[in-house]
């Protein structure tokens, strides 16, 4: 079937009201498209194949809603757009492709948006749903008043879009399906470079070719973390500030330390000391993310005291080291984390946190099939601060089964590099409830991770221990 898509040459000008529907609408990055085209006074429908909290919220912002797929939803639209999840065989945009209506990917009608302002993007492989949540609220302390989207919801917001009209917006500009390349950006922030997402790029060199494209577009200032070698050496190539740790950062975060979920640090701009910072976080890499905002909040003309009166009452991100309740001592956290790199960051920042934790039982959903195929071994050493692992199995995310490939991939390579880590394998959902309700004790911190229905696993694991309690009283 030929590809229903369509690349206009140039952005849609959304700046004359139209009449768009948005396919999949209930998907976090389509979602945050429609609520910010109905804001922006477009007509604005959208379908999908169930009812959910985001429909909800979307019809409270003006989004005519649908419930199920009918070609009879795209008559008299101005343009379609879709996710690269839905299939290209769907009836509304196969009815939309046949009436000669733009068929737009996400990242086509991302681009109008952003035409639409001076618009900020922040990149990198981890860390910029975070970091672009800070950057957005840190404007708008210092009364720039952006619009923005964001791939998360931000609890101060209780969504992840905004459209204000302001003359600058705030983007999450997202690698995986190389949405980012498609961007018209004034200003970039690249938090790291890593590997992920081969299903999109097939190698690592592919990756770094990537984002060295996204920084040679961007018309404005570029923004890098310098603790990142691969990040560092193309912010060198585009003459980026640069942001970190390490001694060369333009601003650099100094005498960092935590306490009680609270991370304290200073910052100095080319050697000169600004002043103190406080984000209620965990972990160095939120340090980074912070000082990152702070560079290019600074750059964007943000008093650094608004910047940080922003960070202190940073409330996160839903999933972003997400407490999700306490039960006779045990805690619960969940978090995104899904590539090594990410689960080894939340892992320090749960052991370093001062919290008390006596023990930290990860709990890990692998992802994708073809990424365990393929980067299965480079979870070997990531789990180390972990004084139990719990691996289950792996939630598709559309990929199709593999032969032999499981989340038990994932234990055989912890074990072989650490045979004495205590490893704990539960592929059936129902195993792993049962066994964290008995397993887990006073003093202990759950920690949930992964991008599939692991979410929800807090939640199954309180109830079962409540059930307990009841049935023992």
């Amino acid at each position: 079937m030929p590809d229903v898509m369509t690349r206009p040459a140039v952005p849609l000008d959304l700046r004359v009201p139209g009449r768009y529907h948005v396919v999949g609408v209930g998907g976090p990055g389509m979602s945050a498209i429609a609520h910010v085209l109905a804001r922006m006074g477009h007509v604005t429908s959208g379908s999908d194949v169930r009812e959910s909290s985001v429909l909800d919220r979307l019809r409270i912002a003006g989004v005519q809603v649908a419930v199920g797929h009918d070609p009879a939803l795209v008559d008299d639209v101005d343009a379609v757009t879709a996710s690269t999840a839905i299939p290209r065989s769907n009836v509304e945009l196969r009815a939309a492709a046949a009436a000669g209506i733009p068929v737009l990917t996400r990242a086509g009608m991302l681009a109008s948006i952003c035409a639409c302002a001076r618009s900020v993007g922040v990149a990198g492989t981890h860390g910029k749903t975070t970091t672009t949540s800070m950057l957005a609220l840190a404007l708008v302390e210092a009364g720039i008043d952006p619009g923005f989207i964001i791939g998360g919801d931000v609890h101060e917001v209780g969504g992840g879009a905004r459209w204000t009209g302001s003359s600058t917006f705030v983007v999450e500009a997202d690698e995986s399906d190389g949405t980012f390349l498609e961007l018209p950006l004034g200003a970039a922030i690249v938090t790291n470079v890593d590997v992920d997402h081969l299903e999109h790029w097939g190698t690592f060199d592919a990756i770094v070719e990537g984002f060295d494209a996204f920084l040679a577009a961007v018309d404005g200032p570029r923004v890098v973390c310098v603790d990142d070698p691969v990040a560092a050496r193309l912010g060198a190539k585009h003459g980026a500030i640069t942001y970190g740790t390490d001694a060369s950062a333009d601003y650099r975060a100094v005498d960092v330390g935590s306490h009680q979920g609270e991370l304290r640090f200073s910052i100095a701009r080319r050697g000169e000391h600004l002043g103190e910072v406080r984000v209620p976080l965990r972990g160095v890499h939120n340090v980074r993310n912070a000082t990152g905002v702070i560079a290019l909040a600074d750059v964007l003309g943000a008093p650094f005291a608004a910047t940080v009166r922003a960070l202190g009452r940073f409330g996160g991100v839903a999933r972003r080291f997400d407490f999700r309740g306490t039960h006779d001592g045990i805690t619960f956290v969940d978090d995104y984390a899904h590539i090594p790199t990410e689960i080894g960051a939340v892992l320090d920042a749960a052991a370093d946190s001062s919290d008390g934790w006596k023990r930290i039982v990860a709990v890990f959903q692998p992802n994708r099939f073809r990424r365990m195929a393929r980067l299965s071994d480079a979870y070997a050493d990531c789990f180390g601060r972990a004084d139990v692992v719990v691996i289950t199995d792996i939630y598709p995310s559309g990929d199709a089964p593999i032969p032999g490939v499981t989340g038990k991939l994932v234990v055989d390579a912890v074990l072989d590099a650490h045979p004495d880590t205590r490893m704990v394998w539960l592929p059936a959902r129902a195993d792993l409830v049962e066994y964290l309700a008995r397993e887990l004790r006073d003093g202990d911190l759950c920690l949930s991770m992964g991008c599939g229905d692991v979410a929800d696993l807090p939640s199954e694991v309180l109830a079962q221990l409540r059930e307990g309690e009841g049935s023992s009283s």
